[in-house]
């Protein structure tokens, strides 16, 4: 775990793959620990799944959290991600699919247009590479594991991902190609390219 920015308000780090953002049911090892650790007035924004590192954002005591979290409700944070996906994608688009919990199967989420909540996500391709395509996305909303579903209900899964991509594509990394690359806040911009 990389420290990127740290000032009177805001921690930003760099959460590698696999790190929890916050202590799981029976994993206390996770970034919120770490970094209460060196800083202890530091509070939860917002989440990443365990599989996808990059840029996690902490507020440095309560006032500061709850600007924060309104902000994001209000969309008036921008986040950006970067993924390699299954198959070629062309130019741009946007996703609009409602996701909800596929509660037979949790922590799995689905595509549920009866009973999910509004989801939208614009992508733009970056490049091309025998059969794979880096995409940037932008989650216009912040449903749970949102963009692993949206890519795989488009038909072009996230390399790596062992919830949403067939076995084969599963396979194709030995980690999920996502990556939280860019936070864009009222004063603020941050950027933690992938190393992927």
């Amino acid at each position: 775990m990389r420290v990127l920015h740290a000032d009177d308000r805001l921690v930003v780090i760099d959460k590698p793959a696999g790190l929890l953002s916050v202590p799981g049911r029976t994993e206390a090892d996770c970034a919120s620990a770490r970094v209460q650790m060196l800083y202890p007035d530091a509070l939860v924004v917002h989440r990443l799944d365990q599989a996808t590192s990059g840029l996690l954002l902490f507020a440095r005591g309560l006032d500061t959290q709850r600007d924060l979290s309104a902000d994001f409700a209000e969309r008036r944070i921008d986040k950006l991600y970067v993924a390699v996906v299954a198959g070629h994608l062309e130019g741009e688009g946007f996703i609009d699919l409602p996701v909800g919990a596929d509660w037979p199967n949790r922590p799995r989420q689905q595509v549920d247009l009866e009973h999910g909540k509004p989801s939208q996500t614009r992508w733009r391709v970056l490049a091309h590479d025998c059969g794979r395509t880096r995409v940037a996305l932008q989650p216009l909303t912040g449903r749970t594991h949102q963009l692993r579903v949206h890519l795989a209900a488009i038909g072009h899964a996230i390399l790596g991902d062992t919830l949403y991509a067939q076995p084969d594509l599963a396979a194709a990394s030995p980690r999920l190609l996502l990556h939280a690359s860019e936070l864009r806040l009222a004063n603020h911009r941050f950027i933690c390219a992938p190393e992927f």
